[in-house]
């Protein structure tokens, strides 16, 4: 089987054989190992005023790293971040992944159009509108999610080169989630299950993240349909185990590995982790490895 072909099999709990499926949310460490600055943290100021060759050549540059990566890591699935945020340019970025690795590695882009817990400077204001602006809220949400679907639905009329949508708002902290389950259930799921319900209807797989304590709003995700779960923060108290046993039969499971013993722990503790979450995931099957969050530098 290519590594795509494993990748799905995985989110459709089939059994395979040998290695679990593997692969990182993202790996920013490009400069560290391949000595290349990683997609995201190039500036394309210029790009209007580049010429076919010269975006060519980024392109080609940027496909070529991902690619690097994913053979170097044996990652089964590469997760594209598009840059600049182009249409044209995602789709020949997409393309050229295709024309150098083929059907080898299953390919997913951001694509999540619901709110994410806010950061510091705008939470109390994103609170205040919660109780004083609902319609305004909707109003935003709505708008959200038919800009962002309409793009993918544009994106995927070019058949062949995206296999899913990774939906990467972020609903959690460690203790608990942002959203109390009343806020959750009215402006968060209805549009998560629209828009999981549109992706399918396109053809993708949907692979939902989101770090933290996701158990209070679980029965709620689970709900929204996605094919797959990542990050199962062990940092947020999720345990794989307890997941497979809520919904390992219904959703597929990423992650879980503690990506801060990658920081912090000794080489023993990181192995015997690893350990763990294969223990705790590959029963049943529909397990895929990965950290729970990323590598960090």
């Amino acid at each position: 089987m290519t590594h795509r072909e494993k990748f799905i099999k995985a989110l459709r709990h089939e059994p395979i054989t040998g290695h679990v499926p593997h692969f990182e949310l993202v790996f920013y460490l490009t400069m560290e190992k391949f000595r290349k600055v990683h997609p995201t943290h190039r500036k394309f100021d210029q790009w209007g005023q580049m010429s076919a060759r010269e975006k060519e050549l980024q392109l080609a540059d940027q496909a070529e790293l991902y690619i690097q990566t994913a053979r170097t890591y044996d990652h089964s699935a590469i997760f594209v971040h598009p840059s600049p945020s182009d249409f044209d340019a995602t789709v020949r970025l997409l393309e050229l992944i295709r024309e150098k690795s083929g059907d080898e590695y299953f390919l997913m882009m951001h694509a999540d159009p619901t709110f994410a817990m806010p950061n510091g400077e705008n939470m109390i204001e994103f609170t205040a509108r919660m109780y004083e602006e609902p319609e305004k809220m909707h109003e935003q949400a709505r708008r959200s999610v038919d800009n962002l679907t309409g793009f993918f639905n544009r994106l995927t009329a070019h058949k062949g080169l995206l296999d899913a949508g990774a939906l990467c708002s972020d609903y959690c902290f460690n203790v608990n989630p942002f959203f109390t389950r009343d806020q959750f259930a009215e402006f968060v799921a209805p549009y998560l299950k629209e828009a999981i319900s549109e992706y399918h209807r396109l053809g993708l797989f949907v692979i939902k993240h989101t770090d933290g304590n996701i158990m209070p709003i679980l029965d709620q995700m689970i709900d929204c349909g996605p094919d797959a779960f990542h990050s199962l923060d062990p940092q947020g108290g999720v345990s794989l185990a307890e997941m497979k046993r809520i919904c390992g039969d219904k959703v597929a499971l990423i992650g879980n590995v503690n990506c801060g013993l990658l920081q912090t722990g000794t080489e023993e503790e990181v192995i015997a982790d690893t350990r763990r979450a294969l223990r705790d995931g590959m029963p049943g099957y529909g397990y895929i490895f990965s950290t729970s969050n990323c590598v960090y530098t």
